[in-house]
């Protein structure tokens, strides 16, 4: 008799605590410390945060050099994926969930990801191409908006 969860391999468990590390250290791999020069950039609005996004690929910096790709679609929706930074072989890298802008905050809701709970950003720009955002949680970093 197996120990553990009833109809779980030991493969399938070991892919989920796996998976779920990784995706919970994702934002935190994303996160600088605070910059004294951001605390003087004004937070975008709601308009200029739907012209920063709406329909483009922003992609979140993390310590390692690498990128972690999100496409925030004209629709409404965000498709997210880690692939690129090669976590296919981990865990089922992709996600997909809403997004939207409240009281001058970027909102998202994945389906998997963060056990599906609502995230709010507020933006700054600190170049053409660069965000700085700070999650509702405190959480803080760097994005690089693409096309």
């Amino acid at each position: 008799m197996a120990l553990g969860f009833p109809g779980f391999n030991v493969a399938r468990r070991k892919a989920i605590i796996v998976s779920s590390l990784l995706v919970g250290l994702l934002p935190v791999g994303a996160m600088f410390p605070a910059d004294e020069a951001r605390a003087d950039v004004p937070a975008l609005s709601s308009t200029e945060i739907r012209k920063a996004v709406r329909g483009k690929r922003i992609y979140l910096q993390t310590p390692l050099g690498g990128e972690f790709p999100l496409y925030y679609k004209t629709d409404g929706t965000v498709d997210g994926s880690g692939e690129a930074l090669g976590l296919g072989r981990f865990m089922a890298p992709k996600d997909k969930g809403k997004w939207w802008i409240e009281s001058d905050m970027l909102c998202q809701q994945w389906q998997e990801w963060y056990d599906g709970k609502r995230q709010c950003f507020v933006l700054s720009r600190l170049s053409e191409t660069t965000l700085y955002w700070k999650r509702d949680d405190g959480l803080e970093g760097e994005a690089r908006i693409g096309p």
